[in-house]
């Protein structure tokens, strides 16, 4: 007797290897599922600009970064440090042209990581947050963030599928050519839009991505929103605040993930370096031991080997400057 309904999801006809440069951008979902993809030595940009729910900031973003274009957004002040309306509120600096200096700096260093080497297979991993979205009153520029600046500022809608579809072609079209494109819908939930209308806006995204991806042929949706709710459905996979995955429920998706996008090969080379990471990470009881000593050696070896197919640069430096002490 099964007491839950199983999400099966399909290979993909694509395969993400080590070679490949992935960039993932959107909500906090992104961060978690960048991060994973980091730790298992991917190379991997993770939202380059902070965390942002709302589509069409994203995409401007997106589109902007790669056309050289500026945003349509500008700096705004608060208790005498300059933040960004087209940005996450961890990037803020103590004049306006220090902060346009460093929106240009991330924009630049998205698009190329997503660029170089022009030969390599690239992938854009995008999260979609919310649906609701707050465009300045005066001007009806979206923003990425509000910045705790006065509500009246703004003005608060819901976006309709089409404008979702027409500002992702805009970007679609400017991305490398052999860019491939993998949607989810953020499985995170909006309780300040209230619990109904949270779920007006994710059946809004869901939709649009929807026929996004039947319009689209690089373009893929892998269904973490879908796992979460429906899969797993049970509070104990959410964290403390009832809102995020648990970090359970995040291995859990990342594992289908790899399922759905890595082969036999890249898993493997996976297994091989979370042992090897977990050698790392280990701390004896005997420092000084030449047993010890025996064991980082023998780490150093595998670092050696695998340094082949992966960056392990910075960690065989590491490792090198442990034994010395010994």
């Amino acid at each position: 007797m099964e007491f839950r309904t199983k999400l099966t999801v399909s290979p993909s006809d694509r395969a993400i290897t080590h070679n490949s440069r992935l960039l993932t951008v959107g909500s906090c979902f992104a961060n978690e599922v960048g991060q994973k993809l980091a730790d298992n030595k991917f190379q991997v940009l993770v939202n380059p600009f902070g965390t942002i729910f709302n589509p069409l900031s994203l995409f401007e973003l997106l589109e902007k970064s790669f056309s050289g274009e500026p945003l349509r957004t500008m700096p705004v002040e608060r208790d005498g440090l300059f933040f960004h309306y087209g940005l996450h509120s961890r990037y803020f600096a103590e004049s306006p042209e220090t902060i346009n200096r460093l929106v240009q700096r991330q924009m630049q260093h998205t698009a190329d990581f997503l660029r170089t080497p022009a030969d390599s297979d690239k992938w854009l991993i995008i999260t979609l947050g919310t649906a609701w979205i707050y465009e300045l009153a005066d001007s009806g520029v979206p923003v990425a963030n509000c910045h705790k600046m006065p509500a009246n500022n703004f003005c608060k809608r819901l976006l309709q599928t089409k404008e979702i579809i027409d500002n992702f072609e805009k970007m679609l079209i400017i991305l490398p050519k052999n860019c491939r494109v993998i949607l989810t819908v953020s499985p995170v939930r909006h309780i300040k839009d209230t619990l109904p209308l949270n779920a007006v806006s994710k059946s809004v995204l869901r939709l649009a991505v929807h026929q996004i991806t039947e319009r689209f042929p690089q373009t893929d949706y892998f269904p973490a929103y879908e796992l979460l709710l429906d899969d797993l459905r049970d509070y104990r996979f959410y964290a403390a605040d009832m809102l995020h995955p648990s970090e359970q429920a995040v291995d859990y998706i990342f594992d289908k993930f790899a399922s759905t996008y890595f082969r036999t090969p890249t898993l493997q080379l996976m297994q091989r370096w979370q042992k090897i990471r977990q050698g790392l990470a280990h701390r004896p009881l005997h420092a000084n031991s030449n047993a010890h000593r025996r064991f980082l050696e023998q780490l150093l070896r595998k670092l050696v080997e695998i340094a082949l197919h992966l960056d392990v640069g910075k960690e065989m430096t590491e490792l090198q400057a442990r034994l010395k002490t010994l």
